[in-house]
This record gives structure tokens, C-alpha cells and sequence, in this order.
């Protein structure tokens, strides 16, 4: 398995095929949007990988902070904390590029015939820049410029539920004089900004389980929001699993300061300020004295001093936690990580620079921690089921879609209508 979130040497962008999901109309549904996402920013974007960290407060926390309430009051408390979150993550979640990053470097084939005035040194075939941690979260990975125009706040779930169904029927530009014509010329769903809701792409997302066909703000406006998932890691390629327990560690203690600190109404412009802080951490973030705006006021503070001062408030919730769990893995993590402050060489981004060097290009680098991790793989000892247990399974999912297939009753442009009916 590849270990990197930047993929290896690709020849061309149609060896890359897109996923089918079988002939029913969800299944033709979700290969035509991955259609639409190939012919809006390539299929290299469809390979690019990344980890998914899904995280929620247990009820115990909300007990402590809030007392006995209500299942209405609960709720609205929830998302209100949430938000307040996913604010401050916009504000200080830096720091997980900074420490966790592993993205510097890229195959020159991913850029080829793409327009990037990033100043790229090279080792060989492998494209990198000297201090970078994430080009995954750069506008060359797994982002989506024509987004950069919504308007779609976070300081409620109100504002954002309003921002992000305003955004749905905005067409990116009118190549489309219907959306069949949209569907069958230009083989997308719509030529709107988002083809569906999933198509926002964010560093974090207010989520909640949907039900049945619920849309994902659908779900929301249901129940409030139930849980976080934050998106902005890269694949730790120093881990066989692509994530470590430290890193684990440090996403709860950083979470929850975020929900325990002030965090007060963010407009437009100090998100997008906040947001070129991101994108100087990504391109930069290793340079010495790399500086970073404090919101939309003029000030500026060094990474290094900023992260100093987040850090002095976490070695406290660690002593909490651990007082509650036992043991010091979570003061141990961050000893560990704020002397990756003043020594950026020792982050993710770093050391895996520093091997693409050593081993003279990033795919020599991906085969041999790939190569590493089979044999580590191969060699222990698994507990399988057996042969007849998986072609059992095998026939009873291939029967499921059958009957998937067999209880359409609308033809696909029919279901497309239905789908999108809730944005008339």
C-alpha cells in the first residue's frame, strides 16, 4: 500500500478510472460525480489521500460544563460549542500542518501541464519546496479555488446551513442551459459551485449521521451537529497506519482546548485572514521566523511564539487528562511536540524531505517504507475468516445490489430530479 498522500508517478490522468458503483441510479449517481470531479480538477486530485479524524464530546463533558438541560437546550448547546470549535480551528489548527504535514515534496508528473508559480526545487523527477509541510492542503492537492467565492460562515449552525444552501444552486459559470443538457454534454451532475453538498472541501465539517436519504444539511438542520471530522491530515507515511497514537493524543488535547477557549464571532474578513495563515504554514511553514497575522488587526507573531503560548494552555488539559486516564501519555505528547517548535526538523514534513534526499527522489521513498510495512505485515500473525465466509459475503453483497438494482421505479433523470428537488 502506498504510504505518501501525494501519489507516485502517473503516465496519464486516463489510466486513472473512475469508480463504478453498479446500475442502479445511486450508483450511477456517485460515478457521475466523480465524472463531474475529474473534468472540474482532474483525476490526479481523486488519488491524492489523506486521514479523516471524526471526533465528539461524551455526554459527561457537556454535564460537567452545562449541568442537566433539556434534549432541545442539549442540542442547541452542542452545535453552538461546535461551531465555536471549528472557528478556532480555523484560527490556531496551523499547528497541525506545522507538526504533522508530510507532504513538502510531489512527482514532477503531478504537475505536468498545470499552471504553478510556486519556486519548486528538484531532486531528479520529485518537485519540492524547502520549507513546505502540506502541499496536499495547497491549491495543487486537495482544494477547490472556485470555492474561495462563498460566502458560507461559521458562527451558527443557522449561518452555516444558509451559507452552504446558497451555495448549491450557484453555477459556476452558465455552460448549461438545463441540467440534463449539464449531465449528458459536460458529464457532471450540475454546474453548480458544489454538484452536491461533499464536494466543500474544508480543513473541518460539522457533521451528523444521516438518515435514509438524507443530505448531509439536512441531517444538521434535524439534530444539530453530533460530531467534528477534521480533515487537514496528511497520511503519516512513518506509521504503517497512516496515524499514531501521539498524533491521536494531541488531536484530543488540541480539540478540546478549542472548545474550552473563547471564541468569538469570526466574520468574512478575519477568515480570510486566518486562512492565509494556513496557506503561509503549508507553503512555509518551517521557515525561520515565519511570521503570522493576529485576525485582521495589523499585528503579527512569530509561529514559534504563537505555538508556545497554545502549548502553555494544553499542558494543562493534559495534566486533566491524565489525572482521569492514568499514567502521562498525554503531558508526554506534549513535551514531545513543543520541542518540535523551535526545531522544525524534527516534524513530519522534515524528516520526510530529509529521506527523499538520502534516497535521491519521493517514489524511492514511498517503495521502501511500502516495501517495510508488507513485510512487517506478512509476517504477523492474523486471525482470517475463512474461504466460505467471504464468498458468502461475496454473494450476499452482489444479491443486495441486485435488489438495489431491481427496486429503481424512476428512470436516472427522474432520480436526479427527486435528489435536487429540496434546492427549488
Amino acid at each position: 500500500m502506498w504510504p505518501l498522500s501525494m501519489p507516485c508517478y502517473v503516465g496519464s490522468e486516463d489510466d486513472i478510472e473512475l469508480a463504478q458503483y453498479g446500475s442502479s441510479n445511486t450508483g450511477k449517481m456517485k460515478t457521475l460525480y466523480r465524472e463531474g470531479l475529474k473534468r472540474r480538477y482532474g483525476s490526479l486530485m481523486q488519488i491524492i489521500s489523506g486521514v479523516h479524524f471524526n471526533f465528539s464530546f461524551p455526554e459527561s463533558f457537556w454535564d460537567a460544563l452545562h449541568g442537566e438541560q433539556t434534549e432541545s437546550q442539549r442540542t442547541e448547546t452542542k452545535s453552538e460549542a461546535y461551531f465555536g470549535v471549528i472557528r478556532n480551528y480555523y484560527r490556531f489548527g496551523w499547528l497541525i500542518p506545522y507538526f504533522f504535514g508530510a507532504s513538502p515534496a510531489l512527482c514532477s508528473s503531478f504537475v505536468r501541464g498545470r499552471e504553478s508559480h510556486l519556486p519548486f526545487e528538484n531532486i531528479g523527477k520529485t518537485l519540492y519546496l524547502p520549507h513546505a509541510t502540506s502541499l496536499r492542503l495547497s491549491d495543487l492537492g486537495y482544494t477547490n479555488s472556485a470555492q474561495s467565492g462563498l460566502q458560507i460562515g461559521f458562527n451558527s449552525l443557522d449561518q452555516y446551513l444558509e451559507g452552504l444552501n446558497q451555495a448549491n444552486p450557484h453555477p459556476i459559470k452558465r455552460v448549461c442551459r438545463t441540467r440534463r443538457v449539464c449531465r449528458w454534454e459536460h458529464r457532471q451532475l450540475n454546474s453548480n459551485v458544489l454538484q452536491i453538498e461533499n464536494e466543500l472541501y474544508a480543513p473541518i465539517r460539522p457533521k451528523r449521521v444521516a438518515k435514509n436519504d438524507e443530505k448531509p444539511s439536512q441531517a444538521l438542520e434535524r439534530g444539530g451537529v453530533e460530531y467534528i471530522e477534521v480533515r487537514s491530515l496528511d497520511v503519516n507515511p512513518f506509521s504503517p497506519i497512516g496515524i499514531t497514537e501521539d498524533q491521536v493524543r494531541f488531536l484530543d488535547l488540541f480539540l478540546t482546548w478549542t472548545a474550552l477557549s473563547d471564541s468569538d464571532p469570526m466574520d468574512n474578513c478575519e477568515l480570510a485572514c486566518w486562512r492565509d495563515n494556513w496557506n503561509k504554514v503549508i507553503l512555509e511553514g518551517r521557515k525561520p521566523g515565519l511570521e503570522l497575522q493576529i485576525g485582521c488587526r495589523g499585528e503579527k507573531l512569530t509561529l514559534q511564539a504563537w505555538a508556545h503560548n497554545v502549548f502553555d494552555d494544553l499542558r494543562k488539559i493534559a495534566q486533566v487528562m491524565d489525572s482521569a486516564c492514568g499514567g502521562n501519555a498525554y503531558q508526554a505528547v506534549c513535551e514531545k511536540l513543543s520541542s518540535w517548535i523551535d526545531n522544525p526538523e524534527l516534524t513530519f514534513s522534515a524528516q520526510l524531505l530529509e529521506q527523499t534526499k538520502q534516497f535521491g527522489g519521493l517514489g524511492k521513498v514511498g517503495c521502501a517504507l511500502g516495501a517495510e510495512y508488507r513485510q512487517a505485515n506478512l509476517a504477523h500473525h492474523y486471525q482470517t475468516y475463512s474461504e466460505s465466509v467471504m464468498e458468502e459475503e461475496v454473494l450476499r453483497s452482489r444479491a443486495a445490489q441486485q435488489q438495489i438494482e431491481q427496486h429503481d421505479t424512476q428512470s436516472f433523470e427522474e432520480f436526479l430530479e427527486s435528489y435536487f428537488s429540496y434546492l427549488k
